[in-house]
């Protein structure tokens, strides 16, 4: 009950747009007091601990991401993208233009973080032309790399799908059948649902607005040339998934390149490279005091309780196990996270039940990666970066994120059980 009550406060605290960097570490004083761990250790040992493993992990990925996107930005390689994007899909589909260039560089093997800095000013200049809201941003990025590119499409090379093969002994193939329905179910399902609010929302007469501060320093920018725009995108994506090169390195080239394809432009760089970092900062630190949050949480002796729990709510291991890495990943706030925690504790035996015939490792494998990806609550890790670059709040957004993001995966998951269930893989 105490880490429940931890959990709805956090998400309750997170909407009400108040700062995650101090709630969480207040909500997990709480359940750390109530569950009897000493307060002052498993704030400085677990919480922080958490803390800066995340950060030391990831920090110099939001960096380099945060820079490169103001780069493509300030040089105008974003608006003139948006616009030969805007003129492949027409004007009015701004919002399926967002969803298929997150898709593609998820696929391609950009880091969700990178994708959302990079994504950011290309959706603005988009979203500008058609008049698009500017609250259904965050989930047009969620829909298009959070969920079906990062879960269910075959082959995708982001890590949640990628965790299962350990313990499956699968490829990134597995579950081909289920995971194309399945991400087709959320594709166009998501779209549909945003498409619909973006219809309603015209109706009332709420159109586009203009960030903060962007209309008179950044509505005058032109457009760069479309090939130096794309340039950089594509040595990142080529470099990170055909050379094998690390995401730092190749975040490193893309923003090399852009100083060499735009180099008249030079005085204007160090003032990008400065913003780009100023935002960098902001986003991590949300980030990391969710996934602090997290890391206390699974430290409470009953957590076990909890897990157990839910590994054994039903004798169909398909459906134990689809629920047991879906609410862990959502207690957690981390895809990731929650999935290693339920593989690690009865990976081994489902993967002995799959030797015996009872059931598919591919099913198994990918009824886990899409389960993992059915789980954004308010605190969630990625979400928190989403609304901190986009700088909008949970109030004005969390709605559409809500339906795209996790009804429409849920969804989605629940087909791909019964597949399973079947002998469709």
């Amino acid at each position: 009950m105490i880490i429940l009550l931890g959990l709805l406060l956090l998400m309750f605290f997170a909407y009400l747009g108040w700062s995650i960097i101090w709630v969480a570490p207040v909500v997990a004083t709480f359940v750390a007091y109530f569950s009897g761990l000493d307060v002052l250790s498993t704030y400085t040992d677990v919480y922080m601990g958490g803390f800066v493993g995340f950060a030391a992990k990831w920090f110099p990925i939001f960096l380099l991401g945060a820079i490169f996107g103001k780069l493509m930005e300030d040089t105008g390689a974003a608006k003139s993208l948006a616009q030969r994007i805007a003129k492949l899909f027409g004007s009015k589909r701004a919002i399926l233009g967002v969803l298929i260039a997150c898709a593609i560089l998820t696929y391609g093997g950009v880091s969700l973080f990178v994708v959302v800095f990079a994504i950011y000013p290309l959706a603005i200049a988009l979203f500008r032309e058609a008049n698009v809201s500017r609250n259904l941003l965050p989930a047009t990025i969620a829909l298009g790399a959070f969920t079906f590119t990062m879960t269910a499409v075959p082959g995708t090379p982001q890590i949640q799908n990628l965790i299962p093969t350990d313990t499956f002994k699968t490829n990134a193939m597995a579950g081909s059948i289920i995971g194309i329905v399945s991400g087709l179910m959320m594709a166009v399902g998501g779209y549909l649902w945003l498409a619909y609010r973006d219809k309603k929302l015209k109706a009332k007469g709420e159109g586009f607005t203009e960030p903060a501060g962007w209309e008179e320093e950044k509505d005058d920018k032109p457009a760069g040339n479309f090939i130096v725009a794309l340039f950089p995108l594509l040595v990142v994506v080529f470099t990170l998934n055909v050379l094998k090169w690390e995401p730092i390195i190749s975040l490193l080239i893309g923003i090399i390149s852009i100083f060499i394809l735009n180099a008249k432009q030079y005085k204007t760089f160090v003032s990008s490279v400065n913003e780009g970092s100023k935002g960098s900062v902001m986003a991590v630190i949300n980030t990391s005091a969710a996934v602090g949050f997290g890391s206390v949480i699974t430290a409470v002796p009953d957590f076990k309780d909890i897990t157990n729990m839910l590994l054994n709510v039903s004798s169909n291991p398909l459906v134990s196990e689809g629920l047991s890495v879906q609410v862990l990943a959502m207690i957690t706030g981390s895809a990731s996270g929650g999935m290693g925690i339920a593989l690690q504790a009865l990976g081994d035996t489902w993967y002995q039940l799959s030797q015996t015939g009872a059931v598919s490792a591919d099913a198994l494998h990918r009824i886990a990666s899409v389960a993992s990806g059915a789980s954004i609550l308010p605190h969630n890790g990625a979400l928190l970066t989403l609304l901190a670059v986009t700088g909008l709040r949970h109030k004005e957004t969390y709605k559409d994120v809500f339906i795209v993001a996790l009804i429409i995966p849920t969804l989605a998951l629940a087909v791909g059980i019964l597949l399973a269930a079947v002998g469709i893989v």
